[in-house]
């Protein structure tokens, strides 16, 4: 082996032993919790709710949506899908004096996001007459009982579903991560910050051909 192609060798190795060291330090995906996310309905777009189901006190007309899914906070909540508009969802529901009528969309979420077992109904939407000073935790129980809730008051389960767990901590491999649409920002694939691999094999290619491009001209000029 010639002493070029040893500085090379060496020069490679010592691109790699760097790029592993990036690699390593790269940090890890943060893990999500499953839980119900409680949405109002803002003109054409999806909020999430300031306040509990349980305190929330929803106005005749309201829309509103609860979400099943796998996020890491609030920020990256899952929103409720499909169309969620007041008029065609309480179409056949008229108004009554002393009564109001509140909107639901119930999105049970993905195959990815639910428990082990378990597999997601379809999303429903359902239009709930209910007393004037009813919370959104009425309007729900009114059409899509049973609900369950923790001791802490946190909403668990609509409808039945799902059959046990509430707000669980789930690990973080990608799975659960709120899909692209229309009112939510575009899914990373998983990507946590840190160098992908396919820019690592960039890297690394470029390093080395740079290197092999180095000894040709010097063995020429040798």
């Amino acid at each position: 082996m010639t002493r070029g192609r040893l500085r090379l060798g060496a020069a490679a190795g010592v691109v790699l032993a760097a790029l592993l060291s990036l690699l390593a330090g790269a940090p890890a995906q943060a893990a999500g919790y499953r839980y119900w996310s409680f949405w109002e309905r803002d003109g054409d777009q999806w909020t999430y709710a300031s306040q509990g189901p349980g305190t929330a006190r929803p106005e005749d007309g309201d829309v509103q949506g609860f979400r099943f899914s796998v996020s890491d906070d609030s920020q990256d909540s899952a929103r409720p899908r499909g169309p969620a508009d007041f008029e065609d969802i309480c179409a056949s529901t008229p108004a009554e004096d002393g009564r109001k009528r509140v909107a639901l969309v119930i999105d049970f979420g993905l195959p990815k996001d639910a428990p082990k077992g378990e597999t997601p109904p379809a999303p429903r939407r359902a239009c709930a007459r209910v007393a004037s000073d009813a919370t959104s935790a009425d309007a729900l129980a009114a059409v899509a009982k049973p609900l369950r809730y923790d001791t802490k008051a946190l909403l668990c389960a609509i409808d039945g579903y799902p059959k046990s767990g509430c707000g669980e901590q789930v690990s973080g491999d990608g799975a659960g991560r709120q899909e692209t649409t229309t009112e939510s920002k575009p899914d990373t694939d998983g990507d946590d910050g840190g160098p992908s691999l396919g820019l690592i094999a960039g890297i690394t290619a470029v390093a080395l051909l740079g290197g092999a491009g180095i000894w040709q001209a010097r063995r020429r000029r040798g």
